[in-house]
């Protein structure tokens, strides 16, 4: 049994209350721990950017301060969703195609609020959830439609979901993403940003020394209420999370980790 399983059984294990509790002193003592100490400034950059979100959310989550930012300077940003988002949570959500209705809405939405251009987001669908047992012959579609986008806007700069997430879908979108830059054979800036990184990776159990070596923290004051409100538009997943999860996107900063391309 790996550390991440046998973690992931031990917190089956707790109710959900204790769990919830003690994922929020975690996670806000590690973000704290790696802004002030294990982190260096990141300068904000005019660099053409895409980001790849493994669910409707995510990009706002990780890196809603960045896009507004970005956007606000008339810099391009590109934003692809993997996945349909068909297995949130949220009771009024009756059926499959009614929650990917709904989540597509929301990040249209946030996305506008951002300052995203409607013609730069792209959907590509795949199963929620399934992204790390695609059989051979949809993996490689999967990577060509990544690599053909990558290749027809040509970003200096891609953000994608940290390698150590702890999240399938998360972990399965870095190394597609890593695997079709490599196959583009671009030359481009990879910045990682977490999401259930903090909530669920113990220090130095999943998350290293090396790991945080390579964090930079991105100052959003300036467009924090824009963000605020971007996140504000998932009102149906918003009602699914633990507030302390969502708590911790809210504020003045952003973390990123960089990667090799």
């Amino acid at each position: 049994m790996t550390i991440k399983t046998y973690l992931q059984q031990l917190q089956k294990l707790l109710p959900n209350t204790w769990l919830e509790q003690i994922q929020y002193i975690h996670s806000s003592l590690l973000f704290r721990c790696i802004l002030f100490l294990g982190s260096k400034p990141l300068t904000f950059s005019h660099k053409s950017t895409m980001v790849f979100s493994p669910h409707q959310d995510d990009e706002t989550f990780g890196c809603g301060g960045m896009i507004a930012h970005k956007c606000e300077h008339g810099i391009q940003v590109v934003v692809v969703f993997l996945t349909n988002g068909q297995g949130a949570g949220g009771s009024q959500l009756n059926s499959h195609d009614k929650i990917i209705q709904i989540r597509k809405q929301e990040a249209l939405t946030a996305l506008e609020i951002l300052g995203v251009e409607p013609s730069k987001i792209h959907f590509l669908d795949k199963h929620d959830g399934h992204l790390q047992k695609l059989n051979h012959q949809e993996r490689k579609e999967t990577i060509e439609q990544v690599m053909y986008l990558i290749e027809f806007y040509q970003p200096q700069e891609i953000y994608v979901p940290h390698k150590k997430d702890c999240h399938q879908d998360h972990e399965a979108t870095y190394e597609l993403v890593k695997v079709a830059i490599a196959q583009a054979g671009i030359t481009v800036d990879l910045l990682q940003y977490p999401i259930w990184l903090f909530w669920r990776s113990p220090l130095f159990i999943l998350l290293k020394l090396q790991d945080i070596a390579a964090a930079y923290s991105l100052s959003i004051t300036l467009v924090q209420e824009k963000k605020q409100q971007a996140i504000a538009a998932y009102s149906s997943q918003l009602e699914s999370l633990p507030r302390g999860f969502i708590n911790r996107f809210l504020g003045d900063y952003e973390i990123y980790f960089k990667a090799k391309s």
